[in-house]
């Protein structure tokens, strides 16, 4: 076992031992010892995975296994990737869990116990995942980090809303597991189920396609894809705000990661039509889900279905990729896969920090409505400062990292080389339009967003008794709010990192050069296309401002006045007046009625405090998951009338059940 993979091992284990030790200590003692050391164990698997060669692949045993055996692990440049994306995001998180769970260990120590024994062993059977090299290690690794996310999900299980969402997720978690374990069923090789003996086998073109659709649905699962979707809006706001960062900036992403690893190193050689479905599925899951968050009321349920919106434009990256792969085109498959690894590591950033932000605002004002929320920049600036920086960021505005990589992702979309299927041509445009009204509504979701929480007045809420982040709190969305910055301004720097990783998984051709104009400059292929410098944006940014505040101090006269902003002659306002979270929404509300379930209530004309309510509901529920839940109840009724049966129809259906077999081995009733 290779230096590399022995520390990255040691440190899987280090969580565990962590884990372990929060049993015999008090839960104050836990979360002052735990939290920080696990941060301390994220950076150093960073640094471990940051020196590892892209040329070199690592390979060992860790001994424990079913009946005696051991457990192959694997460390190359797809696992080192995802790794660093794990020890970046779970280092601030760790931080700022340490001083978010500190009111617990003098009102629910037990709840704390559980989050200091679940917290470390989820980032441990994450990081199993990466590294497992067979089916079996695998599949552990991945059921722990359903089981344990779901321990911390429902941490508060006194509540029937969070019980629910808990079970929703555990139900689609093992439906998910159920489909990937079929599919590295199929994929086994004479029972041997280690990734290396998958990884030499020829499959005929159907098996393949029922591999790769298996694992779609197990992955799309995870990850959240439609019409698997349902359990992410409820799961993400029942758990606590960091368990919400760490499942959506990183859990989600093992989900990307599986399906890379499946398509590009065990099935080896995917077929174009895989591509076509995987954009065609991510687009409209992308879609979806930034309208359904454009319109929601609730803080964290908007970022959660705006992680649907973002792994929906993973997965249609994964999909441009396959498409450009499968037609000899590896040096735009390689632009296209850079920008999804590019975009799975900002939104593990921007999406984290908005999380933590969220969870700020949640533990000082008990609140999550946005009707109930506004004005919170004048008392916790530290919130609103970094969480500004996420905004832009999920947004996509230059020169954070949201638009680096979604300006990737839609230059690898125009890009349009000639594919043998003409039609391709013509529908790829379509993708790339469709990324852009995406990226537009997600500005329009994170202005609502904002504007609402921060900015404005006080919605009723008593805002004096209301206290910004501590000090863990801040160091880790400071950490988070400077990742977004630098890795929208050294792009190249990025760029230059995944090269090696294209390389690997797409051959010698899937490299992108991209400093044809000079480091200052990314220019994915050809300068004559397009090229982007975010240090150049970002020194006329700060040449304006400089500009501007010299401007009015040679011109400023030296007197002003105070005065209220213009009222439209009517003075009395209040803040009833300003803009509501559900008038934000109500264009879009409006056109989009006919596919989303909409109900309102209109209060009475005569009603001294009227208010007026709308909420849209996912579509999904109606048009599927009810009729296949009533399906379900009126199957196990009927089961269970036969159930109540007389002894003498058991014998009689076991005989009918032993004639039914003779004639499925033999052909014939004896």
């Amino acid at each position: 076992m290779s230096p590399a993979l022995l520390t990255v091992s040691l440190i899987l284990a280090g969580w565990l031992v962590l884990a372990l030790g929060s049993l015999v200590l008090t839960a104050d003692w836990s979360r002052r010892l735990v939290f920080p050391l696990c941060a301390l164990l994220s950076m150093g698997l960073v640094v471990a995975c940051l020196g590892h060669d892209h040329s070199s692949v690592d390979t060992g045993y860790w001994p424990i296994g079913l009946a005696g055996e051991v457990t192959p692990v694997r460390l190359d440049s797809l696992s080192c990737f995802f790794l660093i994306l794990l020890g970046l995001v779970s280092a601030a998180v760790s931080l700022y869990g340490a001083g978010y769970f500190r009111d617990m260990s003098q009102t629910q120590p037990e709840a704390l116990h559980r989050v200091t024994f679940f917290y470390p062993l989820f980032l441990a059977s994450m990081g199993g995942v990466l590294v497992a090299d067979g089916a079996y290690g695998f599949m552990v690794a991945w059921e722990v980090m359903a089981l344990s996310s779901w321990f911390l999900v429902t941490l508060d299980h006194d509540v029937l809303a969070i019980r629910q969402a808990g079970f929703l997720y555990l139900l689609m978690a093992h439906l998910g597991a159920l489909c990937l374990m079929v599919c590295f069923g199929w994929l086994a090789v004479n029972g041997d189920f280690d990734f290396s003996a998958m990884r030499q086998a020829h499959r005929e073109a159907g098996s393949a396609s029922v591999i790769f659709l298996l694992g779609l649905l197990g992955f799309g699962a995870k990850a959240g894809l439609l019409p698997l979707h349902v359990w992410l809006p409820e799961a993400h706001p029942a758990a606590p705000s960091p368990v919400s960062a760490l499942m959506s900036g990183v859990m989600l992403k093992m989900a990307l990661y599986g399906m890379l690893r499946l398509l590009f190193d065990l099935l080896g050689h995917p077929l174009w039509w895989w591509g076509v479905v995987l954009i065609v599925v991510g687009s409209l899951t992308a879609l979806f889900g930034v309208l359904l968050a454009a319109l929601q009321f609730d803080i964290k349920r908007l970022l959660a279905w705006s992680s649907v919106e973002n792994l929906g434009l993973l997965f249609s990256g994964v999909g441009l990729t396959v498409l450009f792969h499968s037609a000899g085109q590896d040096t735009v498959a390689a632009l296209a896969l850079a920008a999804l690894l590019y975009h799975a590591l900002n939104h593990s950033f921007f999406k984290g920090l908005l999380f933590l932000a969220s969870g700020s605002v949640l533990h000082a004002t008990r609140e999550r409505k946005m009707a109930k929320l506004g004005g919170l920049i004048r008392v916790m600036p530290w919130v609103a400062g970094v969480a500004l920086i996420g905004t832009l960021s999920l947004a996509g505005l230059p020169p954070f990292n949201g638009f680096v990589s979604e300006w990737l992702m839609l230059q690898a979309y125009l890009l349009r080389p000639d594919f043998p299927q003409a039609w391709l041509d013509m529908t790829l445009p379509l993708g790339a339009a469709v990324l852009a009204l995406v990226g537009a509504l997600s500005g329009y979701a994170m202005v609502k967003f904002y504007g609402i929480v921060f900015l404005g007045q006080s919605r009723g809420l008593d805002v004096t008794m209301v206290h910004d982040a501590g000090y863990w709190e801040r160091s880790a969305m400071l950490w988070l709010a400077a990742g977004c910055l630098l890795l929208g301004v050294l792009p190249n720097q990025v760029m230059g990192y995944l090269n090696g990783l294209t390389q690997t998984l797409l051959g010698p051709e899937g490299r992108v050069s991209v400093a044809h104009q000079g480091w200052l400059w990314l220019t994915p292929l050809s300068s004559q296309r397009a090229s982007y410098s975010p240090l150049i944006l970002l020194g006329l940014i700060a040449m304006g401002v400089l500009m501007t505040w010299w401007g009015v101090r040679r011109t400023f006269h030296g007197r002003y006045r105070r005065a209220p902003a213009w009222d439209c002659g009517y003075p009395a306002q209040t803040w009833r007046m300003q803009d509501s979270a559900d008038g934000f929404g109500q264009p879009i509300k409006q056109i989009f009625e006919g596919i989303f379930g909409l109900s309102r209530v209109i209060p009475d004309p005569q009603d001294p405090a009227p208010h007026y309510h709308s909420e849209v509901h996912d579509p999904f529920w109606s048009i599927l998951y009810k009729p296949l839940t009533h399906l379900l109840e009126r199957s196990s009724d009927l089961l269970s009338r036969v159930m109540r049966a007389r002894i003498a129809l058991y014998l009689l259906y076991s005989f009918l059940t032993l004639l039914g077999l003779l004639a499925l081995v033999t052909g014939s009733v004896p």
